[in-house]
């Protein structure tokens, strides 16, 4: 399901064009509630651009759903003060700044494309289900499976970043939906949970060719765990990984550095990736014309990438190093906005193998101003110039699911920390040199493998947007948060309990002033 198979018809409908309210756009975004469906294309398409608009900005194609996920905690931090990124990384954010939108970016940007997300897919479950047009019984069980794991996903996004929000499964008007409340998060959980159910029961065990950018049932399983996780179920949390692990057709890789291969992006380990191709253009054509990153391209490498001006250490050499660069076809042409924390660099394992793609601050013999994150790094110019890369976006992977096996054992009654580690025993292993570099967490007592694992999540899975929820449901953000010193920011000092949730934007509010009858204080931003 490559991009460049999601035709301009799709754009059409479900790329998103205004930066009004998510209530006053053009009816051109969103699936009319009278559209249906005459054949099984038909669905497939407008499924397809559910997937399109998971690929925004404000989402997965840049740092829209970094913000929140990574930014703001102890892995990235900027290389200078962003103004798109400050809000959030520097716990400086209030209603009114989460309706600023810098190039699609922004928590009203990510709130609305979730939402007509959402509107699309009740209307696809709707006009599918009973449609013997579309085709047979299974052809719609597929489309419907599909449908309602792109839905139980963004309301789990919802739920983690708003808590309680509206919530509806039918086809609704636009001004119905603007006049709901917010419904509490457990509720909306509970319906998560049965649409992701339904997917992994339903979806195949794994998509290849054209359709290799599916999510699978072990995405949906996946998605599970980490809710019964936060919900501290933790033998239902193990259960589900047990079942990722035992049943899935993914493994983990001999070593770190194959994972992050752009030569085999659906390597084995992937449960799940947004696929990307280059020179796809839809609504940023109007924001942006005749520009090379116009278009609904994958960002994210670029923003990871130096910036040549930004380096190196010695200012001097930086002729030296772009000559360097060019002889072997690449370029420093990123932004640079996304590198290793001061934090991260400096606690970083000097001796575990995994530093080498997430702590690089020496290149090509040229010591450099910044640590870079070379994991998503993508230098080359002549497959990836500039903003319009092809690269996947990783979303899932088995590392993650292992890491979390590890922690439900260890947390649940009657748990073992040796038998805990046993599933993480090979990340480890591979981690590191020796057997007894790799078994050095072997022995621990609970709480000690506890904090292991919160160090072990961090080393694995940087910037792989896991962090800060990881941090919120072990109850430590304001901890951890209160003893960082970042480079330009000084978030230990912003940061308040109630950062834990974002606000919801002001103009929604202003719209739909219901949204604020169970919470007149947004999320404590009003308090």
């Amino acid at each position: 399901m490559k991009t460049k198979n999601i035709i301009l018809y799709v754009f059409m409908v479900f790329a998103c064009f205004s930066c009004e309210s998510f209530l006053e756009e053009d009816p051109k975004a969103l699936i009319s509630p009278e559209t249906f469906f005459a054949s099984e294309n038909d669905a497939r398409q407008a499924v397809q651009g559910m997937y399109a608009i998971l690929k925004n900005n404000s989402l997965y194609g840049q740092v829209g759903l970094d913000h929140f996920y990574d930014n703001g905690a102890d892995i990235i931090e900027p290389n200078r003060s962003a103004n798109f990124v400050q809000p959030i990384g520097n716990y400086t954010l209030n209603e009114a700044l989460a309706d600023v939108s810098v190039q699609k970016m922004s928590v009203s940007d990510t709130w609305k494309d979730l939402y007509r997300i959402i509107l699309n897919a009740n209307v696809i479950i709707e006009r599918v289900t009973d449609n013997e047009d579309v085709g047979d019984a299974s052809v719609r069980t597929d489309i419907i499976a599909d449908t309602r794991f792109i839905r139980g996903l963004c309301y789990w996004h919802i739920t983690n970043l708003w808590g309680d929000a509206p919530y509806y499964t039918e086809v609704l008007t636009l001004e119905e939906i603007g006049s709901l409340g917010r419904t509490p998060e457990a509720t909306i959980i509970a319906g998560v949970l049965e649409d992701l159910q339904f997917a992994q029961d339903n979806l195949q065990t794994a998509y290849t060719g054209d359709q290799s950018g599916r999510a699978s049932k072990w995405a949906a399983a996946i998605v599970m765990a980490k809710i019964y996780m936060k919900q501290q179920q933790w033998q239902q949390g193990l259960d589900k990984c047990l079942e990722i692990i035992n049943q899935s057709p993914h493994r983990l890789l001999d070593s770190y550095n194959e994972v992050f291969d752009q030569f085999n992006e659906y390597n084995d380990e992937i449960i799940w990736s947004l696929d990307f191709a280059r020179d796809i253009n839809s609504q940023f054509d109007p924001a942006f014309p005749g520009r090379s990153f116009a278009g609904n391209n994958n960002w994210r490498p670029s923003m990871f990438n130096p910036r040549l001006r930004d380096e190196p250490a010695n200012s001097d050499e930086r002729a030296a190093l772009g000559d360097a660069l060019a002889a072997r076809g690449e370029a420093f042409n990123g932004t640079g906005l996304q590198v290793a924390s001061k934090d991260f660099a400096e606690k970083f394992p000097m001796n575990d193998l995994r530093r080498e793609l997430n702590i690089v601050d020496n290149y090509l013999g040229f010591d450099l101003n910044f640590p870079y994150m070379a994991k998503f790094w993508n230098l080359e110019l002549d497959r990836s110039p500039r903003f319009n890369h092809s690269d996947n976006r990783m979303v899932f992977r088995l590392a993650d699911v292992h890491l979390m096996a590890a922690e439900c054992e260890n947390e649940r009654p009657g748990g073992n920390p040796n038998t805990a580690f046993e599933y993480i025993r090979k990340i480890r292993e591979r981690a590191f040199a020796t057997q007894g570099e790799a078994e050095a967490i072997l022995g621990l007592s609970q709480q000690e493998f506890r904090e292991a694992i919160y160090d072990e999540r961090k080393w694995e899975l940087a910037a792989e947007m896991h962090r800060r929820y990881d941090l919120i449901r072990w109850g430590i953000l304001l901890d951890v948060v209160q003893n960082l010193e970042y480079r330009f920011w000084t978030p230990a000092d912003n940061i308040r309990p109630y950062h834990v949730k974002l606000p919801i934007p002001l103009q929604e509010l202003e719209n739909n002033p219901a949204l604020l009858e169970s919470d007149p204080t947004n999320n404590g931003y009003r308090n």
